[in-house]
């Protein structure tokens, strides 16, 4: 079959390589360097096993920016454009999904539409009843940043909602093209699939919450934080995973996912998941008022990425952490060698590491870094267990 991907970041570049296996995959995106990386069979964003797959294996992937080479014949439509959360209207911002959608119809109005960006709770229903011509799925992604191509061979679940006979046909295409064939799979409703999603991502951020509030009263205590989290995770119910105090949640899902969830609450009664969302916000006061407690002329910001082996730095914890250390008159200097400006959130960016250690009287790190084993005495991180 032909398959379009509209979108090449993590969710759809690594569908694309994973179905470019069995099928002839179209990538179509509006960046023209993503696209010409593509076809150069390089990676445009940071995850070993799509380099590899790309370099290595006999794939049938091309990439375009041509809508209409990319979507004519086509099977299948993955969309998976980004859809960050608006702050005005509470809700995702699904322009890009719509604008594809209808882009689609008029090139291609058989194609079986299957969305992978994350969308309010109903909006496919709303669609599909909007554009009636066109048969419209969703199906959640649940994938890591920098192991999304290993989170896609090797699934824990494969949920997709729609018509039942689209969603058993597609479901069938990722499970074949997955490593693990025995994978559970999930057909439910539209609606369902994206509460799924969200409600996933929330119960995680609420896990990444609760650890770093562990450990917020282990600190304001002079309690061993890591002894307490292992006693914690010794009990089989709560386990060991998913448990390393960090700066707060971050990345490409967490933040948005769960105030996207707290709107979809809307006149619901509900306290647990207001108070996810402000749980992050209070983490990253503390960890701020700590670093300033210390009195540092200038404080280093070691790497804006969430976790190792990653590119993206969108939404990372530790920038919430750097503004409110540069709003209190305290300068602060970056490092992160993904940033081609100078400066970044008004501070000054280094690009010489030597440089930035000898410059920072303290260095925050959201995660622990070997080019940093040289000044652990300047390093502040709440990185106990050494993982993401």
């Amino acid at each position: 079959m032909k398959i379009a991907v509209a979108g090449a970041g993590y969710v759809g570049l690594s569908n694309a390589v994973l179905l470019a296996a069995a099928h002839d995959v179209v990538v179509y995106d509006v960046d023209d360097d993503r696209v010409a990386k593509i076809n150069a069979k390089k990676s445009p964003i940071a995850d070993e096993d799509i380099e590899r797959f790309l370099l290595e294996r006999d794939l049938s992937i091309s990439a375009t920016t041509n809508d209409q080479a990319a979507f004519e014949g086509a099977d299948y439509v993955i969309v998976a454009t980004p859809t960050n959360y608006d702050t005005h209207t509470n809700r995702f911002d699904t322009q890009s999904v719509e604008g594809v959608v209808q882009t689609v119809r008029s090139i291609n109005s058989t194609a079986v539409i299957v969305i992978k960006s994350t969308v309010p709770v109903g909006y496919t229903a709303h669609l599909s009843a909007k554009t009636s011509d066109c048969r419209i799925l969703f199906s959640p992604e649940f994938l890591r940043e920098g192991r999304a191509l290993r989170d896609n061979l090797f699934p824990s679940r494969i949920v997709v909602g729609g018509l039942r006979q689209d969603a058993e046909a597609f479901a069938d295409i990722l499970r074949s093209a997955s490593s693990n064939p025995d994978v559970s799979i999930l057909l439910t409703g539209s609606s369902e699939a994206e509460s799924i999603k969200l409600f996933s991502n929330s119960y995680l951020a609420m896990r990444v919450a609760f650890f770093n509030e562990l450990d917020t009263y282990s600190i304001t205590n002079g309690l061993d934080t890591q002894s307490i989290i292992e006693g914690v995770g010794l009990d089989p119910r709560i386990g060991s995973h998913y448990n390393n105090p960090s700066f707060g949640y971050g990345g490409y899902c967490l933040p948005k996912d769960t105030k996207q969830l707290l709107a979809n609450f809307e006149n619901i009664p509900q306290s647990l998941i207001r108070a996810v969302v402000e749980a992050n916000d209070v983490r990253k006061d503390f960890i701020a008022d700590r670093v300033a407690s210390m009195s540092p002329r200038v404080v280093g910001v070691f790497r804006l990425i969430m976790k190792k082996d990653s590119d993206n730095f969108r939404e990372s914890s530790i920038q919430g952490i750097l503004q409110r250390i540069r709003d209190r008159g305290i300068e602060v200097l970056i490092y992160e060698p993904n940033l081609s400006e100078n400066r970044f959130l008004e501070c000054e960016v280094v690009r010489d590491v030597s440089d930035f250690k000898n410059r920072s009287n303290i260095i925050i790190s959201n995660r622990k870094f070997e080019e940093l084993e040289d000044v652990t005495h300047k390093v502040y991180t709440r990185d106990i267990f050494g993982k993401d």
